[in-house]
Protein backbone atom coordinates (compact mmCIF):
# COMPACT_ATOMS: atom_id res chain seq x y z
CA UNK A 1 0.00 0.00 0.00
CA UNK A 2 0.91 3.55 -1.04
CA UNK A 3 2.20 5.35 2.18
CA UNK A 4 2.07 9.23 1.80
CA UNK A 5 2.75 10.24 4.96
CA UNK A 6 4.64 13.62 5.22
CA UNK A 7 4.70 14.18 2.51
CA UNK A 8 2.52 17.54 0.69
CA UNK A 9 0.14 17.36 -2.31
CA UNK A 10 -1.56 20.15 -4.54
CA UNK A 11 -4.41 18.95 -6.65
CA UNK A 12 -5.80 21.73 -8.87
CA UNK A 13 -9.47 21.42 -9.61
CA UNK A 14 -9.97 19.00 -6.48
CA UNK A 15 -13.39 20.19 -5.62
CA UNK A 16 -15.21 17.83 -7.50
CA UNK A 17 -15.30 14.79 -9.71
CA UNK A 18 -11.86 13.02 -10.61
CA UNK A 19 -9.98 16.41 -8.62
CA UNK A 20 -11.73 15.26 -5.37
CA UNK A 21 -11.32 11.65 -5.89
CA UNK A 22 -7.50 11.82 -6.10
CA UNK A 23 -7.42 14.49 -3.28
CA UNK A 24 -9.08 11.98 -1.17
CA UNK A 25 -7.06 9.46 -2.21
CA UNK A 26 -3.65 10.85 -1.74
CA UNK A 27 -5.11 11.76 1.98
CA UNK A 28 -6.06 8.59 2.27
CA UNK A 29 -2.13 6.99 1.96
CA UNK A 30 -1.28 9.78 4.28
CA UNK A 31 -0.52 13.10 2.27
CA UNK A 32 -1.56 16.53 3.46
CA UNK A 33 -3.54 18.24 0.94
CA UNK A 34 -4.28 21.21 -0.89
CA UNK A 35 -7.05 21.59 -3.36
CA UNK A 36 -7.72 24.43 -5.87
CA UNK A 37 -11.06 25.31 -6.94
CA UNK A 38 -12.58 28.26 -9.21
CA UNK A 39 -16.06 29.24 -7.70
CA UNK A 40 -17.65 26.54 -5.60
CA UNK A 41 -16.17 27.06 -2.41
CA UNK A 42 -18.98 25.31 -0.61
CA UNK A 43 -17.41 21.68 -2.41
CA UNK A 44 -14.06 22.73 -2.23
CA UNK A 45 -15.03 22.88 2.01
CA UNK A 46 -16.71 19.78 1.67
CA UNK A 47 -13.77 17.79 0.06
CA UNK A 48 -11.44 19.36 2.91
CA UNK A 49 -13.63 18.44 6.32
CA UNK A 50 -13.52 14.71 4.60
CA UNK A 51 -9.84 14.78 4.43
CA UNK A 52 -9.23 16.65 7.60
CA UNK A 53 -12.05 13.72 9.13
CA UNK A 54 -8.74 11.56 8.22
CA UNK A 55 -6.79 13.26 10.33
CA UNK A 56 -4.92 15.33 8.01
CA UNK A 57 -4.41 18.91 6.93
CA UNK A 58 -6.30 20.34 3.98
CA UNK A 59 -6.95 23.49 2.60
CA UNK A 60 -9.11 24.73 -0.66
CA UNK A 61 -7.26 27.51 -2.38
CA UNK A 62 -9.66 29.83 -4.72
CA UNK A 63 -7.79 29.64 -7.96
CA UNK A 64 -8.67 30.10 -11.63
CA UNK A 65 -6.65 28.07 -13.63
CA UNK A 66 -7.12 30.73 -16.86
CA UNK A 67 -5.30 33.07 -14.65
CA UNK A 68 -1.76 32.21 -14.42
CA UNK A 69 -1.07 34.58 -11.56
CA UNK A 70 -3.71 32.66 -9.46
CA UNK A 71 -1.83 29.24 -10.14
CA UNK A 72 1.31 30.19 -9.14
CA UNK A 73 -0.46 31.54 -5.96
CA UNK A 74 -2.02 28.20 -5.16
CA UNK A 75 1.79 26.42 -5.74
CA UNK A 76 3.14 29.42 -3.34
CA UNK A 77 0.25 29.15 -0.78
CA UNK A 78 0.67 25.24 -0.15
CA UNK A 79 4.00 25.07 0.84
CA UNK A 80 3.63 28.32 3.08
CA UNK A 81 0.67 27.05 4.79
CA UNK A 82 1.39 23.15 4.59
CA UNK A 83 5.00 23.38 5.43
CA UNK A 84 6.98 21.96 1.50
CA UNK A 85 5.41 20.85 -1.17
CA UNK A 86 6.25 17.20 -2.47
CA UNK A 87 3.85 15.90 -4.95
CA UNK A 88 1.89 18.49 -8.40
CA UNK A 89 -1.66 17.15 -9.36
CA UNK A 90 -2.46 19.06 -12.97
CA UNK A 91 -6.03 18.05 -12.86
CA UNK A 92 -8.05 21.49 -13.59
CA UNK A 93 -9.60 20.90 -16.68
CA UNK A 94 -12.95 22.21 -18.89
CA UNK A 95 -14.51 20.08 -22.09
CA UNK A 96 -15.27 22.59 -24.50
CA UNK A 97 -16.96 20.56 -27.49
CA UNK A 98 -18.55 21.57 -30.60
CA UNK A 99 -18.15 22.27 -33.95
CA UNK A 100 -14.45 23.51 -34.95
CA UNK A 101 -15.57 26.44 -36.71
CA UNK A 102 -17.81 27.91 -33.93
CA UNK A 103 -14.72 28.38 -31.64
CA UNK A 104 -14.17 31.92 -31.20
CA UNK A 105 -10.40 32.83 -30.07
CA UNK A 106 -11.10 33.63 -26.50
CA UNK A 107 -12.54 30.03 -25.71
CA UNK A 108 -9.46 28.85 -27.80
CA UNK A 109 -7.43 30.54 -25.18
CA UNK A 110 -9.28 29.76 -22.63
CA UNK A 111 -8.75 26.27 -23.08
CA UNK A 112 -4.95 26.33 -23.91
CA UNK A 113 -4.31 28.25 -20.68
CA UNK A 114 -6.17 26.32 -18.78
CA UNK A 115 -4.97 22.95 -20.19
CA UNK A 116 -1.41 23.68 -21.37
CA UNK A 117 -0.41 26.95 -20.02
CA UNK A 118 -1.42 26.42 -16.71
CA UNK A 119 0.13 22.91 -16.12
CA UNK A 120 3.18 24.68 -17.29
CA UNK A 121 3.31 27.90 -14.56
CA UNK A 122 2.20 25.35 -11.80
CA UNK A 123 5.10 23.27 -12.26
CA UNK A 124 7.59 25.84 -12.91
CA UNK A 125 6.28 27.38 -9.45
CA UNK A 126 6.72 23.77 -7.84
CA UNK A 127 9.42 23.58 -8.80
CA UNK A 128 11.72 25.56 -6.09
CA UNK A 129 9.63 23.55 -3.88
CA UNK A 130 9.98 19.91 -5.19
CA UNK A 131 13.17 17.53 -3.98
CA UNK A 132 14.50 14.47 -4.85
CA UNK A 133 11.34 12.07 -5.19
CA UNK A 134 9.27 14.88 -6.03
CA UNK A 135 6.57 14.17 -8.32
CA UNK A 136 4.48 16.36 -11.10
CA UNK A 137 1.32 14.27 -12.57
CA UNK A 138 -1.16 15.72 -15.14
CA UNK A 139 -4.95 14.73 -16.10
CA UNK A 140 -5.19 14.17 -19.53
CA UNK A 141 -7.66 12.81 -22.04
CA UNK A 142 -7.70 9.05 -23.67
CA UNK A 143 -9.34 11.43 -26.64
CA UNK A 144 -6.42 12.67 -27.54
CA UNK A 145 -5.25 9.12 -29.01
CA UNK A 146 -8.86 8.31 -30.69
CA UNK A 147 -11.47 10.88 -31.27
CA UNK A 148 -14.08 8.63 -31.78
CA UNK A 149 -17.31 11.74 -32.26
CA UNK A 150 -16.51 15.11 -33.38
CA UNK A 151 -16.54 18.50 -31.83
CA UNK A 152 -13.13 17.48 -29.95
CA UNK A 153 -10.78 19.97 -32.62
CA UNK A 154 -9.92 22.44 -29.53
CA UNK A 155 -10.50 20.27 -26.23
CA UNK A 156 -7.83 17.72 -27.98
CA UNK A 157 -5.44 20.53 -29.13
CA UNK A 158 -5.26 21.50 -25.40
CA UNK A 159 -5.26 18.35 -23.97
CA UNK A 160 -2.59 16.97 -26.26
CA UNK A 161 -0.26 19.35 -25.31
CA UNK A 162 0.45 17.41 -22.17
CA UNK A 163 2.01 14.36 -23.58
CA UNK A 164 4.60 16.60 -24.81
CA UNK A 165 4.78 18.20 -21.98
CA UNK A 166 5.20 15.67 -19.95
CA UNK A 167 8.16 13.57 -22.06
CA UNK A 168 10.25 17.05 -22.24
CA UNK A 169 9.84 17.80 -18.39
CA UNK A 170 10.55 14.04 -17.59
CA UNK A 171 13.83 13.86 -19.07
CA UNK A 172 15.14 17.47 -17.78
CA UNK A 173 13.68 17.19 -14.29
CA UNK A 174 14.84 13.22 -14.14
CA UNK A 175 18.37 14.36 -13.04
CA UNK A 176 16.78 16.19 -10.19
CA UNK A 177 15.37 13.08 -8.94
CA UNK A 178 11.68 14.35 -9.65
CA UNK A 179 9.67 12.19 -12.07
CA UNK A 180 6.96 13.63 -14.20
CA UNK A 181 3.70 11.41 -15.84
CA UNK A 182 0.77 11.86 -17.59
CA UNK A 183 -2.97 10.17 -16.86
CA UNK A 184 -5.17 9.61 -19.38
CA UNK A 185 -8.39 8.83 -18.13
CA UNK A 186 -11.45 7.62 -20.76
CA UNK A 187 -14.86 7.73 -19.72
CA UNK A 188 -15.17 8.18 -15.78
CA UNK A 189 -18.60 8.33 -13.63
CA UNK A 190 -18.65 11.98 -12.36
CA UNK A 191 -21.54 15.01 -11.80
CA UNK A 192 -19.95 16.35 -15.21
CA UNK A 193 -20.55 12.72 -17.07
CA UNK A 194 -22.46 10.47 -15.44
CA UNK A 195 -22.52 6.62 -16.04
CA UNK A 196 -26.22 7.20 -16.61
CA UNK A 197 -26.48 9.95 -18.61
CA UNK A 198 -27.70 10.51 -22.06
CA UNK A 199 -24.72 9.98 -23.28
CA UNK A 200 -23.36 7.47 -21.39
CA UNK A 201 -24.65 3.87 -23.88
CA UNK A 202 -22.30 5.03 -27.17
CA UNK A 203 -19.55 5.86 -24.07
CA UNK A 204 -19.47 2.26 -22.46
CA UNK A 205 -20.32 0.66 -26.50
CA UNK A 206 -16.77 1.96 -27.15
CA UNK A 207 -14.54 0.23 -24.03
CA UNK A 208 -13.69 -2.83 -23.57
CA UNK A 209 -14.97 -3.57 -20.22
CA UNK A 210 -18.42 -2.49 -20.84
CA UNK A 211 -18.95 -0.04 -18.39
CA UNK A 212 -17.53 3.36 -16.97
CA UNK A 213 -14.54 3.53 -14.95
CA UNK A 214 -14.66 4.94 -11.67
CA UNK A 215 -12.83 8.13 -10.18
CA UNK A 216 -11.49 5.63 -7.57
CA UNK A 217 -9.44 4.06 -10.97
CA UNK A 218 -7.84 7.40 -11.81
CA UNK A 219 -6.97 8.34 -7.95
CA UNK A 220 -5.24 5.00 -7.84
CA UNK A 221 -3.17 5.37 -10.60
CA UNK A 222 -1.90 8.63 -9.23
CA UNK A 223 -1.41 7.87 -6.25
CA UNK A 224 0.92 4.66 -7.07
CA UNK A 225 2.96 7.45 -9.58
CA UNK A 226 2.86 9.86 -6.82
CA UNK A 227 4.26 6.59 -4.36
CA UNK A 228 7.49 5.01 -3.94
CA UNK A 229 6.23 2.18 -6.00
CA UNK A 230 6.15 4.85 -8.73
CA UNK A 231 9.61 5.93 -8.34
CA UNK A 232 11.15 4.82 -11.78
CA UNK A 233 8.47 5.74 -13.75
CA UNK A 234 8.69 9.44 -15.43
CA UNK A 235 8.28 10.26 -18.90
CA UNK A 236 5.10 7.69 -19.13
CA UNK A 237 1.20 8.14 -20.62
CA UNK A 238 -1.08 5.81 -18.09
CA UNK A 239 -4.05 5.25 -19.87
CA UNK A 240 -6.90 4.36 -17.83
CA UNK A 241 -9.90 4.03 -20.18
CA UNK A 242 -11.46 0.33 -20.14
CA UNK A 243 -10.19 -0.27 -22.93
CA UNK A 244 -11.54 2.11 -25.47
CA UNK A 245 -8.47 2.73 -26.96
CA UNK A 246 -7.35 -0.97 -27.44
Amino acid sequence: MTDLTGKVVLVTGGSRGIGAGIARALAAAGADVALTYQSNEVLAKAVVAEIEALGRKAIAVRADSADASQVIAAVDRTAAELGRLDVLVNNAGIFPAKPFEEFTIDEIDNALNIHARAPFVAAQAALKYLTGGGRIISIGTNLVDHAPFGGLALYNLSKSALNGFTKALARELGPRGITVNLVQPGSTDTDMNPADGDHASGQIGLTALGRFGAVEDIAAAVTYLAGESGRSVTGAVLTVDGGTNA
